[in-house]
């Protein structure tokens, strides 16, 4: 999966498939944007502090708990 940048310790991908495959360990079914040097860059969350939040309270699927999320980036 290309990694255009790591923000804040979580990678932006070049694709949506890819931000959403990486935080669907979270639990996460949506992304946002992050302009990167001109080019868009996707990032797992509607939100970048849903992602952060869910990373830093420590919400992943291989521990049981889950986070969830509907919509799509903007």
């Amino acid at each position: 999966m290309p990694v255009v940048q790591n923000i804040d310790g979580i990678p932006a991908y070049t694709t949506i498939q890819e931000a959403l495959a990486w935080a669907s360990q979270y639990g996460i079914t949506s992304y946002h944007t992050h302009v990167i040097a001109g080019e868009i860059a996707y990032m797992g969350g509607s939100t970048h502090d849903e992602i952060t939040s869910a990373i830093r309270s420590g919400n992943n699927r291989s521990s049981g708990s889950s986070v969830s999320s509907s919509g799509g980036g903007y």
